[in-house]
């Protein structure tokens, strides 16, 4: 009998090791095939994926990836978590954002949430939202020693935490006993008024929190501002080490001690649907704390706790469904990645305030997550992955070498004051906006297989945000200023904009091409006519005609195109079309031919100005 060696790999142990170098060449011949001829480590990086801040996904990791030892669950450095059980007892907190202005509507959607699966409440407070004087009643019936609620009341952070503090000892409930956060932040409110805050009410609740209520945490650090804004994940992650560092030196230079301030803050992240983007970063971001506590003395005292939201800038106002999607695969990856808290966004959050429908949706979110797919039930779950110890440890270097950029900057405060920080924001959107406009970053629904028939899910408006400090961007913004041009046109004059798509030869030959020029003109709202199937030079006048149309582009291969694309294109300007795209790459179609449209052109560009010169007004 064979006895197999016990490596951990006993049904592999018949079959010769394979090399890196082995695996390289069989990737050069298929490249090859393809046309691209590069051999060795070129080949490796043909198959990788370029992400933000200079990182790459690579298409193979292997043993020698890993990363030096990360430590174990609820010890230092913290990146496998900052609790050693992990989730597994209780799964993570789900916590339900609520911005109605109404007091009774809110304590109604409250306690519908509580009742089902709802674990805390995190309330907006402010002129805009819920008035403070209305917090008693938003709160009736609240269970106050099992429900932990946090506070986001911007200027009126001191009055809505003494009058929660209030409704709590009226309540009869323990101090011991009170769990959440008063949610000061005065760093946070200055990036998203552009307003310097005064610091004295966060230290103030801070010592107070220490003092009488253990349980209840007294700062915030949201770094969503700076999400929102445009950044980057490590971006993201160094604003927020800067905004936490500045709030350490403010506690422990009013008296606190390093632990006792650690234990004062809370962090706040975006979760994403770019899956191991988020885990990386929720892992980073408690490695990046730990050093932050360790450079101050006390690396036990880096525990961070975390609270993960569904990104705002993700979610699309077009076929909004879709918006499911994304916040259950962000919501996955911040449970993954270790987040304590984790907020889902409704469905519809960009549209206003969302229906009873959508805060369901939200919360069974978590809940299917967490009972039906057991996710918490493994402590770590992405730990040992070598691509995932190798992004997080990437993502951490990045991401503290922008923490240094701001700390030389004179800190959090004085990078937000100078402009720095605004400006390394704009700049990292910009090159997001030119990849959003590509469509090399494509949103389903909006700017890939867009439905122009859909019915508009409309709601009633939310209460305005605080505005006058860094900007609220959205992947869809491009898009959606298109799409509303269309809609007025609509409503205007009965009918969209339309192309007509003037498809050469057989199915077989403009299908793919037709189908491509189709959902890129959708997704500026221009309504694609393919009626007939096929033209030629000699029927693609009258087609056109009869479509309605203001424009055509020409669908089919590149042999066609050679043959009869001149043509056709010279019937249709005969025709009357103002403008005749052709949809591949620019050739020598002739004369008539006036633009191309192509996986990789400027989409935005190519319908903003299609829009223009259809008098589709702006």
């Amino acid at each position: 009998m064979t006895v197999l060696p016990d490596d951990g790999l006993s049904l592999a142990a018949e079959f010769p090791d394979a090399t890196h170098e082995q695996w390289q060449r069989l990737v050069e011949g298929v490249l090859r095939k393809s046309g691209k001829d590069v051999s060795g480590a070129a080949a490796e990086e043909a198959l990788s994926t370029a992400l933000e801040d200079g990182l790459s996904t690579r298409p193979l990791y292997t043993a020698p990836d890993a990363v030096a030892d990360v430590g174990h669950p609820g010890f230092a450095p913290y990146v496998r978590g900052g609790r050693a059980a992990g989730g597994a007892a209780t799964g993570w907190d789900v916590r339900q954002r609520h911005a109605t202005s109404d007091p009774a509507r809110t304590n109604e959607s409250v306690l519908a949430d509580l009742e089902n699966g709802v674990t805390s409440l995190w309330l907006t407070l402010g002129p805009d939202a819920l008035p403070v004087s209305g917090l008693e009643r938003a709160l009736d019936g609240v269970y106050l020693d099992l429900a932990p609620v946090v506070l986001d009341a911007g200027a009126d952070v001191e009055p809505a935490a003494r009058e929660l503090l209030r409704i709590v000892a009226a309540a009869g409930v323990a101090k011991d006993a009170v769990r959440g956060n008063l949610g000061a932040d005065p760093l946070a409110y200055e990036a998203r008024t552009g307003e310097e805050l005064a610091t004295d009410a966060a230290v103030e609740l801070a010592r107070l929190c220490g003092r009488e209520y253990r349980g209840l945490r007294a700062l915030t650090v949201d770094a969503l501002p700076y999400h929102e804004a445009g950044g980057s994940p490590a971006q993201e992650l160094g604003a927020s080490l800067a905004t936490g560092v500045a709030y350490l030196r403010l506690l422990t230079g009013a008296g606190l001690t390093l632990q006792e301030a650690c234990a004062q803050l809370e962090f706040r992240y975006a979760a994403t649907a770019d899956q191991f983007l988020t885990i990386a970063k929720f892992r980073a971001a408690r490695r990046l704390w730990a050093r932050v506590a360790e450079a101050s003395g006390d690396v036990d005292a880096g525990a961070q706790l975390q609270h993960a939201v569904t990104s705002p800038v993700m979610m699309a106002r077009r076929d909004p469904w879709v918006n499911m999607l994304r916040t259950t695969l962000a919501c996955m990856s911040a449970g993954v990645g270790g987040a304590d808290s984790v907020t889902v966004l409704p469905f519809d959050h960009s549209l206003g305030l969302p229906d009873a429908f959508a805060r369901r949706i939200a919360r069974n979110t978590s809940t299917i997550l967490l009972e039906e797919s057991h996710l918490a039930r493994v402590i770590d779950p992405a730990g040992g992955s070598w691509y995932v110890e190798r992004l997080t440890d990437e993502l951490a270097h990045t991401a503290w070498e922008f923490f240094q950029e701001i700390e030389r900057a004179g800190g959090q405060a004085a990078a937000l004051r100078s402009g720095m920080l605004g400006d390394r924001l704009a700049a990292t959107w910009a090159e997001r906006g030119k990849k959003l406009a590509k469509r090399r970053e494509p949103i389903t629904g909006v700017s890939e297989f867009p439905n122009l028939t859909e019915k508009p899910v409309e709601r009633e408006p939310a209460p305005a945000g605080p505005t006058g400090g860094l900007p609220r961007v959205r992947r869809d913004e491009a898009y959606e200023a298109l799409r509303s041009r269309s809609d007025a046109h609509l409503a205007a004059t009965g009918a969209r904009p339309k192309v007509f798509l003037a498809a050469l030869g057989p199915a077989a030959a403009h299908t793919a091409r037709a189908a491509f020029a189709s959902n890129l003109f959708q997704a500026g709202g221009i309504e694609a006519v393919h009626d007939p199937v096929s033209v030629d030079a000699t029927s693609a006048a009258d087609a056109f005609k009869a479509s309605g149309a203001g424009v055509a582009c020409l669908c089919s291969s590149d042999a066609l195109y050679a043959d009869e694309a001149a043509a056709v294109a010279a019937a249709l300007k005969s025709a009357g079309a103002e403008r005749v795209f052709l949809a591949g790459r620019p050739g020598e179609y002739g004369k008539d031919v006036d633009a191309y449209v192509f996986a990789g052109c400027d989409a935005v560009a190519v319908l903003s100005s299609t829009l223009d010169l259809m008098g589709v007004a702006s």
